[in-house]
């Protein structure tokens, strides 16, 4: 018999133990893979929303715990839009509103000059009108979940707006959302005379790196977002996500090792005569550590296998939810299933070193009189 194939049949011995000691140590993994990828999507997510209307960074109110409780005042959007090495500087105003059931719908207050200058891709009609209040450009996912048409009305809190556009740019957010005249969405959100972040495009040959540290420098009270990297400055949930991941990966090597640990010295316990005359027949200490590591390493490895695709069962399904499916589209990156391996082997190497140093100090005599 090969040394895999022992291995294999030594755990396939005690198939019910065996069984629940994978699908506990599978559960940590599947919270590790699925939490994950809502992290990574999420932020994905919101980082494409610093390039909104193809501007090269954002300035935002520093030490928000959210994004949108951001206040930035208009003056700041003129001040901001004469520095020097500024191309352009438009000022939106974000506010997540209720449209039918759904109490997160994305809407972004714009002016219709600044919107003319840069208008996003546009699948049917066109843009907003100056001066006009009761009109709203939704995003093609917008559009197919309300059924809604170019000429068409939507009601966003309690407000009717006639669609006059419809566009699409590959932004999750923007795309599930809708732009309106930012007066209105002023007077929606009861925010007058302020904006959410204000978008900076630059100037020709202007450098991004100094007029960012100029504006930080000059004004206080904001700073500037070039990536995804730094949108703790503006938003504290997504430090929080982070930290949380960080900490059930933790806990899922912790009381998965103690799992695995469990169930192999058992397994040791069990065949403490086989494994003395495997030491009788000439097996060194250091093979009987591999078996026992091996076997440990083969658990994990499929609890990792099992872990992951319950993972991206986890994360398809929470699609179903209308207001997840609007804020979040799953991003499934090679670096998340290797996190949730590298907690497999984790979990494998801390559960298997009691059992594999109590086996490898039992000598031929005590393991063969052990009752």
């Amino acid at each position: 018999m090969s040394f895999i194939a022992l291995i294999i049949k030594n755990l396939v011995r005690q198939r019910i133990r065996t069984g629940l000691t994978v699908l506990g140590i599978s559960i940590g993994i599947t919270t590790v893979v699925a939490l994950g990828v809502v992290t990574h999507s999420f932020k994905q997510s919101a980082g494409e929303i610093i390039s909104l209307g193809g501007a090269d960074f954002m300035v935002a109110q520093e030490g928000t715990a959210d994004f949108t409780f951001s206040i930035v005042p208009e003056e700041d959007v003129a001040t901001l839009a004469d520095e020097p090495g500024v191309g352009r500087a438009e000022g939106v105003l974000f506010h997540l509103g209720r449209v039918g059931s759904n109490p997160f719908f994305f809407l972004m207050g714009r002016t219709a000059e600044v919107l003319a200058t840069a208008p996003p891709p546009l699948v049917d009609g066109g843009i907003l009108t100056p001066g006009a209040g009761d009109e709203v450009m939704l995003g093609k996912r917008a559009s197919d979940d309300l059924n809604a048409h170019v000429g068409d009305t939507v009601t966003i809190e309690d407000r009717a707006f006639k669609v006059v556009g419809i566009y699409q740019t590959g932004n999750l957010m923007e795309d599930g959302g809708a732009y309106a005249p930012l007066p209105i969405v002023q007077e929606i959100a009861a925010k007058p005379a302020v904006v959410t972040a204000v978008f900076i495009t630059l100037a020709a040959g202007a450098n991004q790196a100094e007029l960012a540290n100029r504006i930080e420098n000059d004004y206080p009270n904001l700073v500037t977002i070039s990536d995804v990297d730094e949108y703790g400055k503006v938003d504290q949930g997504i430090e929080f996500l982070d930290a949380a991941n960080l900490a059930i990966s933790v806990l899922a090597v912790g009381i998965g090792a103690i799992g695995v640990m469990n169930t192999m010295v058992m397994s040791v316990l069990e065949r403490t005569r086989e494994i003395g005359i495997l030491r009788a027949v000439g097996w060194s200490g250091r093979r009987i550590l591999r078996m026992i590591i091996g076997e440990s390493l083969l658990l994990c490895l499929v609890a990792a296998g099992v872990g992951a695709g319950l993972g991206v069962l986890a994360t398809r399904a929470i699609l179903l939810i209308d207001t997840v499916r609007t804020l979040l589209e799953p991003q499934y990156t090679l670096d998340i299933f290797i996190r949730g391996l590298v907690v497999a082997v984790g979990v494998a190497l801390l559960g298997a070193l009691y059992p594999a140093l109590r086996a490898v100090r039992l000598t031929p005599m005590e393991a063969l009189r052990y009752e």
